[in-house]
């Protein structure tokens, strides 16, 4: 019965509950475990599960045991894991904002599906690089990182002591420019290339007006966009997966 009462004191249930919402917030807003497919309480039941499992690497509770400060302790846990989210979204983002400008230069902007993922609207390629970026984020075992990343913080980051920097905003700023510049660079070559035959059809216009670009441009301008998104897709995976390293990576200011 001692030891039992022991497990069961008031600090270490408001410590599970900590880790329970650190948990939580993470698969909330992290990729693969934000995917809108996967339940809500699924994901609760997998928060409660992990900190089941972590419980007994929870370091002792380092703050007073009262309303107002344990509301304050889960509304930092819930800004490390949205934080956390922040940082590796910004990286996979590279993708979906390159295919959002691939399928504006192939004619595709209308061709819009819902995303099972993220559950908005996006252009088709768009939806298909994200799904394949999604199955590449398996493959670097990105959920193992997670776990990872759990314990680490369990040993640096008290419970309910996280305080957001300095640091974190500037890193904001960076990745988004970042995203924005790999972004463009990715879809580079098709566009340069759309363009290439955008001034090509438009001198065969000018030297044969029975050129009709509707029915004959269009195709070709898409057939070679193809052709060049099949041969570049190798590299822009190895381009994620670089932006997925150094945003892991990143997560070090956090400690």
């Amino acid at each position: 019965m001692i030891g039992w009462a022991t497990v069961f004191n008031e600090a270490n249930m408001v410590g599970f509950l900590l880790l329970f919402f650190r948990f939580a917030a993470l698969f909330i807003a992290t990729p693969i475990f934000n995917h809108k497919n996967v339940p809500m309480n699924i994901k609760a039941a997998m928060a409660f599960f992990f900190a089941v499992v972590f419980y007994s690497s929870m370091p002792p509770l380092d703050i007073p045991i009262n309303l107002m400060s344990i509301l304050i302790a889960v509304l930092g846990e819930f800004m490390l894991g949205l934080s956390v989210g922040i940082v590796l979204q910004l990286a996979y983002n590279v993708i979906t904002f390159a295919g959002g400008q691939i399928s504006f230069m192939m004619g595709f902007s209308m061709a819009s599906a819902i995303d099972p993922q993220s559950g908005v609207s996006m252009p088709i390629i768009s939806q298909f690089l994200s799904l394949l970026a999604l199955m590449v984020l398996f493959s670097l075992d990105l959920h193992h990182w997670m776990l990872l990343f759990i314990d680490e913080s369990l040993k640096t980051v008290p419970l309910g002591g996280f305080m957001m920097s300095q640091n974190f905003f500037e890193y904001i700023i960076q990745a988004t420019s970042n995203m924005f510049l790999v972004g463009f660079m990715i879809a580079f070559p098709i566009i340069a290339l759309s363009w290439l035959a955008d001034v090509i059809f438009g001198m065969l216009m000018k030297t044969m007006p029975q050129f009709n670009l509707l029915v004959i441009g269009f195709p070709i301008k898409i057939m070679v966009a193809f052709a060049v998104l099949i041969a570049t897709l190798t590299a822009t995976m190895l381009i994620l997966k670089g932006q997925m390293h150094e945003a892991f990576n990143a997560l070090e200011m956090f400690f």
